[in-house]
């Protein structure tokens, strides 16, 4: 069903903007006529990206984790301040510093107006909230105490966006000073080796064997770079394709999580990941099959997946949680333990968030970790092939020296 941003006037005169869901631009207008508006302009978007007519794509406009975060904090402290959910509603969107932000709160807040529940509204947009939020929030309005759930689901964006962060922060510096590295040697093969070396050519001496070597490398790197870069875009494209394929990609992610520092580090974030969802969801009341599913959603390895959807059928067969995880032989020992004890004691949600509160500090030990084993790799073998380059400059010179004197 299409979308329609639209422009209204209540009976007071008082403007209204938002987006309103309706088969026709006819039918649109009806609908606002029925609420009590007289519409002054309604215009056809897209309802996934937000763009007029049409733009749906990965490059359609859609809520950030940071406004997500920052809309729930907002909409979380003013529930609490006893405010109903339009007005809140309608502060957060006044609030919002960018323009599509603002247009969903409105288009939420409207169909709140029109009798729907918040959860209802919410998922009539699912670019903008996921599974999880909407599965929180409906739990919260099941429960009366909605304004406490979105507290801890503004708290449960707000550390995964921190765990994000650091992690992302950690691989920086590695990032650039490869991107940096690979440029100078290029730039060194392909400028300046054959400019010093030429000069050697009219000396009628044969080079040594490391100079004859740089300067095929250089001559290559000039002649075929660019041909390497095309394939190596083409090889990632491929690639990438490949991966669209379920069973490949499922089999790809298998082999990462054997891999000796990567693999671990995968797990470990996705296990941190899937505890920190699953105890907030526990936590809010909402049952455990339906939790389970929501948290799977939030893996990005296939094989996790289809581990967690092989423990959920287990739970559903009356197996606890604890065995159906450990039978995976995939997931951490601490989750699995952790897990145990919270299924015995009466204390699943709590527990299961201090095993995502562990895994996430050893996530960051070991982001460190890798990185402090990157840095002085890197800084070693860009050493290594600059003073190869070097060498293969200075030996003629060396050479000529040796037979003048």
């Amino acid at each position: 069903m299409p979308s329609y941003r639209f422009e209204a006037a209540d009976a007071a005169g008082k403007l209204d903007r938002g987006l309103v869901d309706a088969d026709s631009p006819r039918a649109a207008r009806a609908q606002l006529r029925g609420r009590g508006l007289t519409p002054l302009s309604v215009e056809e978007v897209d309802g996934r990206s937000g763009k007029a007519g049409g733009g749906r794509g990965w490059f359609g406009a859609r809520m950030s984790d940071a406004e997500l975060a920052w809309a729930t904090r907002q909409l979380a402290s003013l529930l609490e301040a006893r405010l109903p959910i339009d007005a809140a509603l309608t502060a957060t969107a006044e609030q919002a510093e960018r323009k599509h932000t603002a247009e969903v709160m409105t288009a939420v807040r409207a169909d709140v107006r029109a009798g729907h529940r918040l959860a209802d509204a919410l998922a009539a947009r699912p670019r903008d909230f996921p599974d999880i939020y909407r599965a929180l929030v409906a739990a919260g309005e099941e429960s009366g105490d909605l304004a406490q759930v979105m507290d801890k689901l503004a708290g449960y964006i707000e550390e995964r966006n921190a765990l994000r962060t650091k992690v992302l922060t950690a691989f920086i510096y590695p990032a650039v000073v490869t991107v940096v590295s690979i440029g100078i040697v290029i730039f060194l093969l392909g400028y300046v080796v054959p400019q010093v070396v030429s000069a050697f050519s009219q000396a009628r001496q044969e080079l040594p064997l490391l100079t004859r070597v740089m300067l095929q490398l250089s001559e290559f790197v000039r002649s075929w770079g660019w041909l390497v870069a095309l394939l190596a875009a083409a090889a990632m494209a491929g690639w990438r394709m490949m991966l669209r394929n379920a069973a490949t990609r499922l089999a790809w992610h298998a082999r990462v999580l054997r891999l000796p520092l990567a693999g671990r580090f995968v797990l470990g974030l996705d296990a941190a990941r899937f505890a920190s969802t699953l105890a907030i969801l526990t936590g809010s009341g909402v049952p455990l099959l339906r939790s389970l599913d929501a948290a799977r959603q939030t893996l990005g390895n296939d094989r996790l997946r289809a581990a967690i959807d092989d423990a959920t059928a287990r739970v559903r067969e009356g197996v606890g949680l604890a065995p159906a995880l450990q039978a995976q032989k995939l997931f951490p020992p601490l989750l699995v333990h952790l897990t145990a004890s919270g299924e015995k004691t009466g204390t699943l949600p709590e527990l299961l968030d201090r095993a995502a509160q562990t895994l996430s500090r050893e996530v960051e030990r070991r982001a460190m970790a890798l990185t402090a084993l990157l840095e002085p790799l890197m800084i070693l073998v860009m050493g290594g092939v600059v003073l190869l380059i070097v060498l293969a400059v200075l030996m003629p010179i060396i050479e000529i020296n040796q037979l003048v004197r």
